[in-house]
């Protein structure tokens, strides 16, 4: 799993919270996060970019400041004690707010220059984003881009905790906490040995994968659940014995004779030569697909800048994706 911390300082902000005659700075509440985070102090001072003994002393301080113990050491593992766990998750809000100011003043500056943080979810980013990346740099070269690939569950996670600015996903996702723009409707495609008697045909339907069996993603991936839907639609079982990681790892099987799977229209390779093994076979109309979308906090102050993000993906898709409005 990708671990990404940043620094968010500002000298204004260092005062935002006082206790006796010292003072806590948002410093140290980015210190203590990392290290609830990661449970190491090593692996915490890479993420806050600071040496160990400075991070170590910082919370050292911070805990004499507060006048409790916030993490017990050890030589072998780090171990919050619970009003260390207390204490970070309401840094953690601190620190969500910071950068919330700071968005909201950088969308009054330029709404589209400076960080955003962007999370894509697996089955994705590798094939979106190299449609996307060159257009995004062309016309907002002030933009800088972080990237961020988790499956939903943790993307949504990381949404609300305002460590993400946008998202962009399968919809629909239930909750009304957010506030969701369409990209477009994408199908889905079956892939099929070229030794499968189905390889034969150019069109099928649902009803060709009747009791059939179908190689799935592993729990957890969004693209799982709207497989299984397809799968009970069109009478076809899944592969209980094998799920995948990934939609590569999915790809492989087919291609060593193992099964058939849907693979999403985006991930579908545009050239393709008669010795591949695996051919991809098109749905008749109106095929299984799946809507991709983008998913931000409602009230957010980007959400003009989200928008014309929108609009430059839905210009930038190729015509076998369909744009939903």
């Amino acid at each position: 799993m990708e671990i990404v911390c940043f620094y968010y300082i500002d000298w204004y902000y260092q005062s935002i919270l006082t206790a006796g005659k010292q003072r806590m700075n948002l410093r140290d509440l980015e210190y203590l996060v990392a290290v609830e985070q990661q449970r190491h102090f090593h692996k915490a001072a890479e993420c806050c970019h600071v040496s160990q003994p400075t991070l170590s002393g910082q919370l050292k301080k911070l805990e004499e400041e507060l006048g409790v113990l916030l993490v017990e050491r050890s030589n072998r593992q780090v171990t919050m004690t619970e009003v260390g766990k207390a204490i970070a998750a309401q840094a953690n809000k601190v620190l969500a707010e910071v950068r919330v100011i700071r968005d909201i003043a950088q969308t009054f500056h330029d709404p589209m220059a400076g960080a955003l943080h962007l999370g894509l979810i697996p089955t994705l980013a590798p094939y979106l984003l190299p449609l996307i990346m060159p257009a995004l740099k062309q016309h907002y070269p002030k933009l800088k881009l972080w990237l961020h690939e988790y499956q939903t569950t943790v993307l949504l996670d990381k949404l609300h905790r305002a460590e993400l600015d946008v998202l962009i996903l399968a919809l629909p996702v239930e909750t009304d906490e957010f506030a969701e723009l369409n990209l477009f409707a994408e199908p889905f495609q079956l892939a099929v040995p070229r030794a499968e008697p189905l390889a034969n045909q150019t069109i099928i339907s649902l009803g060709d994968l009747s009791q059939r069996e179908m190689l799935l993603l592993e729990e957890g991936h969004c693209l799982r659940g709207q497989a299984l839907e397809v799968c009970f639609m069109a009478g076809a079982t899944e592969n209980s014995g094998f799920h995948a990681s990934s939609l590569e790892t999915l790809r492989h099987m087919v291609g060593e004779g193992m099964g058939m799977t849907l693979m999403p229209e985006l991930a579908v390779p545009g050239k393709r030569s008669n010795k591949d093994p695996i051919r991809y076979l098109r749905f008749r109309n109106p095929p299984p697909t799946r809507r991709i979308g983008m998913l931000y906090r409602r009230g957010s102050y980007r959400e003009a800048g989200f928008k014309k993000i929108q609009q430059l993906i839905q210009q930038t898709m190729p015509d076998t994706v369909r744009r939903v409005k």
